[in-house]
């Protein structure tokens, strides 16, 4: 899952490098943190929030089969 995300945010961003997902484990849910180089942030977010609503989904569809909550967050 953290793979998956992490190669779509390579395919958006100009500087692929600084991309880098964490996995955190809490009580309830998997948190996948996406870090990208601040210059890179609104092209991960999109207009409106398109491209972040559209990797979240991507995100939760992948972890249906696991059936643990995953959330992403995007992190400075």
């Amino acid at each position: 899952m953290a793979e998956l995300l992490e190669w779509l945010a390579r395919q958006l961003v100009d500087d692929p490098d600084a991309v880098r997902v964490e996995e955190v484990e809490r009580d309830d849910a998997t948190i996948l943190q996406l870090y990208v180089a601040p210059e890179d942030r609104g092209k991960v977010i999109g207009r409106q929030g398109r491209i972040a609503r559209s990797l979240r989904t991507i995100v939760r569809a992948s972890s249906a089969r696991s059936r643990r909550r995953v959330v992403l967050e995007i992190v400075e």
